[in-house]
């Protein structure tokens, strides 16, 4: 077979044009990172010791350097955040006040429809139980699992096995659970683990995923198997930071192990738990993966994500995809804003 090399042209060149992009992009980073902050690093190094041989004071404008050095090393991520976030939050915002069309003003009607639809309504609905049941559940799963493992004698294999889940993409974690929830014929035999369970026990097999809104809360358990591992390390971290000396107090004062722990280890690990809750409700308001490969959003067990993304890009709807958009972007930054200000008065205490 002769190698036409006319009519392979065009594929070349356009490997060539990749491979010299990659070259440039990897050689400007290494330059950003390397040559210019050393070069930078060693002037002002033979400033200072011209400043100290002479006995002159050091340079007046060295703070204003070092305000342009740091602008110099943030100047791309400020320019990534414009292009990436802020350019696309105000774009979709603008869409969220027009029509499908993206061409009419239409004011606030795009907001209006998501309470007037009942659909719509049913999906603010799912997304409020989510927010409400994941976030205390895993955290209280987590908390459990961490205080009873604590000193135990298989304690890094016991929190291994129930953070792996962590190391599972939530695409990954919906497929595992579908085939648990997996549904045959009465008359055959069922692959899922939860049918097999029932039809042991002398129940008949259901499919589990198309019953509302039991199918909510099936989904829900997805999101929690995940999510308490995180809770775990985290809880199981705070509890071991507790100062010794005041565990050592309490039990000499008498305290019973449930004392214990609503006197001394709740009070104590208070701000991580406020992290791992905050945490995992900004993740379970952003939830879209479980529920697209799970159910793909039918059968009533739409959430705000899952929704925006159909009205937006499967209807056509820019308006309405943006306003939910927009709807979730300000669910979300309350509680953004709550976490940045409680890690900061950590940070400060």
């Amino acid at each position: 077979m002769e190698f036409d090399f006319a009519a392979e042209q065009p594929k070349f060149l356009m490997l060539m044009y990749g491979l010299i992009a990659f070259v440039a992009v990897v050689g400007g980073l290494l330059l950003l990172l390397d040559v210019v902050p050393a070069f930078f690093a060693r002037r002002r190094e033979a400033q200072l010791v011209a400043a100290s041989a002479s006995g002159a004071p050091a340079p007046r404008r060295r703070k204003q350097r070092e305000g342009a050095f740091a602008f110099f090393f943030l100047l791309p991520t400020l320019l990534f955040l414009t292009i990436g976030l802020v350019i696309p939050a105000v774009r979709t915002t603008l869409l969220s006040f027009m029509d499908s069309s993206s061409t009419n003003w239409v004011g606030l009607d795009n907001y209006g429809w998501m309470f007037d639809e009942d659909s719509i309504f049913r999906v603010l609905i799912n997304t409020l139980i989510w927010v409400l049941l994941v976030p205390l559940v895993a955290s209280a799963f987590g908390l459990i699992y961490a205080v009873l493992v604590d000193k135990a004698r298989f304690e890094s294999a016991a929190k291994s096995l129930i953070f792996l889940p962590m190391a599972i993409s939530f695409v990954g974690a919906a497929i595992i659970w579908k085939f648990i929830y997996a549904y045959r014929g009465d008359e055959q035999d069922q692959i899922g683990l939860l049918n097999q369970i029932v039809v042991t026990l002398g129940g008949e097999p259901k499919q589990w995923l198309l019953d509302s809104p039991l199918n909510t809360f099936l989904l829900i358990v997805i999101m929690v198997w995940i999510q308490a591992g995180f809770a775990m390390v985290v809880l199981s971290a705070a509890i071991k930071a507790i100062p010794a000396d005041i565990i050592e107090a309490a039990r000499l004062d008498g305290t019973t192990p449930w004392q214990m722990f609503w006197r001394i280890t709740m009070p104590s690990i208070r701000p991580a738990l406020i992290v791992v809750v905050v945490t995992i409700s900004i993740a379970t308001l952003k939830v879209f993966d479980i529920v697209r490969t799970a159910t793909n959003g039918n059968y009533d067990t739409n959430v705000i994500a899952t929704e925006m993304y159909n009205q937006a890009f499967r209807y056509g709807e820019n308006g309405q995809g943006s306003a939910l958009a927009v709807f979730l972007f300000v669910l979300v930054l309350p509680l953004v804003i709550y976490q940045i200000r409680n890690l900061r008065k950590q940070r400060e205490g």
